[in-house]
């Protein structure tokens, strides 16, 4: 092909109406000729086809459910979500938060006027693994879909999304600061990327970055965000082990009471939060692919490479 033309920004399909005939009489005669010599590959494919149908119909039934659900008003909101009180989604925002604890504390913390709070339950659903009907099935993600009041694509292009109904424009992940909170956010960004990629486009997708540290020294205090600001401030008050330097770790967004979460997480005015974008569509698609897919040699590769220290089972 002189001029090849890719549908999508993953460009895994060639969109040349020439070139179609072609392969099709090609790859059909062949695989004509090779199922009749081999039946019971033949019946493990139509059985195949055949899940694979009714996984599409399973599909389309939890879609239509989760649509009908979203047409709904307020009565119509997952009974999770503490919803804010202003209607104009550029002025809105809403924390999906990891837990029911740490939901309880945003809620309190947070800004009623513009901010509204969905906590989710423990992990969300792996979806590069997962069945489509099983993703439109899963509880937590029918909520965020709901929640969020977009709607979603047709059973031929089940990706594709109406944003016209959205009702947050900055749709902010906020989990514990740890191993267990950075994988549920990557789940939660997986979900994103593969069934939610137009909010990602348009800059609607970030992730809140909540303190490691406390410091305190007589009436001197600061959050740390990592560990060289945690020694270089110690260092700066003259910490030491007799010191009197008392040092809070904050293993999860629970250990911190309503007013430090504002503080530190949710207050516009100090809060740092980070804008999940695309630069290469291709890369996101692979890197997403080997971390949450299947193939376990790959993704543990990219560990040994990547990690600090690594004591891995996948």
């Amino acid at each position: 092909m002189a001029e090849p033309q890719f549908e999508g920004q993953t460009k895994t399909k060639l969109g040349n109406s020439d070139i179609m005939g072609i392969v099709d009489q090609a790859v059909s005669g062949s695989l004509a000729h090779y199922l009749e010599e081999h039946p019971k590959d033949a019946k493990q494919i139509v059985s195949k086809v055949i899940l694979a149908a009714t996984a599409r119909h399973a599909a389309r039934k939890a879609r239509e459910l989760v649509q009908r659900k979203n047409v709904l008003s307020g009565a119509g909101l997952p009974g999770k979500l503490a919803d804010c009180s202003e209607k104009d989604p550029a002025l809105t925002e809403i924390y999906l938060v990891e837990g029911d604890s740490a939901g309880g504390t945003a809620k309190q913390g947070r800004d009623r006027a513009f901010q509204a709070i969905m906590p989710l339950r423990g992990k969300i659903l792996n979806v590069e693994k997962a069945m489509v009907h099983k993703i439109y099935e899963n509880e937590e993600i029918k909520n965020i879909f709901i929640a969020l009041g977009v709607k979603m694509g047709t059973e031929e292009d089940s990706k594709a999304l109406n944003l016209e109904g959205l009702r947050y424009h900055k749709i902010i992940i906020m989990t514990d600061a740890d191993v267990d909170g950075s994988h549920i956010a990557t789940l939660i960004m997986t979900f994103f990327f593969r069934y939610m990629n137009e909010l990602i486009q348009n800059g609607y997708l970030y992730i809140a970055t909540p303190p490691l540290y406390l410091i305190r020294k007589g009436k001197k205090e600061k959050y740390c965000w990592s560990e060289e600001e945690r020694e270089a401030f110690i260092e700066e008050i003259g910490g030491g082990k007799e010191s009197g330097v008392h040092i809070q770790r904050y293993k999860g967004l629970g250990e911190m009471n309503a007013e430090q979460l504002w503080d530190t997480t949710m207050n516009p005015e100090f809060r740092t939060l980070r804008q999940v974008t695309i630069d290469s569509a291709a890369e996101a698609d692979r890197i997403f692919s080997m971390l949450m897919g299947d193939e376990v040699p790959p993704r543990r590769e990219f560990i040994e490479k990547h990690a600090k220290y690594a004591n891995i089972d996948v």
